[in-house]
């Protein structure tokens, strides 16, 4: 496809794993790129997926790879979270189930949480590496004592370097099918709420922003959703086959 005017656009979003990186290793020309935009005085956004991460630690691996960010320019699906209930439900009594950086971006946004699942009015759940059988059987009782269940992403698995890993929607899931329940929100990437907190941060209207992702029904989604214009990168989940069998399309293709 055509070679993408920077004229037509004021903030780029990337998303992160399999698009600027994968695991400890940059991806090709991420770092190119993200140096071009910042000559040419663009906005530049990172919204990522992730809940095992905190923003602070996404600047961090992004500094390891030489790629200098601030905080203000990360958002996470667990940083979303935290706005989610901070802005639906405040008075909100969370039980987690996730790792640490979930944890940590919910509270600092001043979200109540509890260790009883019978106390909980809400529970979160994000991508756990240590997930077993009683988290899920705790997050089962929550959900039965009325708790709603709340998914910071749907994304069913993550690239790592040579391989890929259950994210959260399989949890996520798990939960739902033992509590007999359904999954009453997300909070990440492609919803709306996303979309919308994102182009609030950013301050540009959606039709001057490019989202560029490498997961059809979660970063190019997003952009379609907002408003924005969408480039797929084939660094990631997507292979470029899988474009003839999905109803989402993205603008761009890009090798890398």
């Amino acid at each position: 496809m055509n070679a993408i005017d920077l004229t037509r656009y004021d903030a780029y979003l990337f998303d992160l794993d399999g698009t600027i990186y994968v695991g400890a290793n940059l991806l090709p020309g991420a770092k190119e790129a993200i140096a071009l935009l910042r000559r040419r005085n663009k906005q530049i956004m990172m919204a990522t997926n992730t809940s095992v991460y905190t923003r602070q630690d996404c600047v961090q691996r992004l500094r390891n790879l030489g790629i200098e960010l601030s905080v203000d320019q990360v958002v996470t699906g667990a940083y979303m979270a935290g706005l989610y209930f901070q802005e639906q439900y405040p008075n909100a009594l969370v039980y987690v189930i996730g790792e640490e950086a979930l944890m940590k971006e919910i509270t600092g946004l001043g979200i109540r949480t509890t260790a009883d699942p019978y106390e909980a009015t809400h529970l979160l759940v994000g991508m756990d590496r240590k997930f077993d059988y009683g988290k899920l059987h705790m997050g089962m009782k929550a959900v039965l004592n009325g708790a709603s269940l709340v998914a910071t992403n749907p994304d069913p698995y993550c690239p790592v370097a040579e391989d890929v890993i259950p994210d959260t929607w399989g949890i996520a899931k798990a939960i739902e099918s033992a509590a007999a329940s359904r999954i009453e929100a997300v909070t990440g990437k492609p919803e709306r709420f996303y979309v919308k907190k994102t182009l609030e941060l950013l301050n540009v209207p959606a039709e001057r922003c490019l989202m560029t992702g490498d997961r059809l029904e979660t970063d190019i989604l997003l952009g379609i959703n907002g408003g924005m214009s969408t480039a797929l990168v084939l660094t990631g989940v997507t292979a470029r086959g899988d474009l003839a069998g999905s109803g989402i399309r993205p603008e761009y293709v890009f090798a890398d």
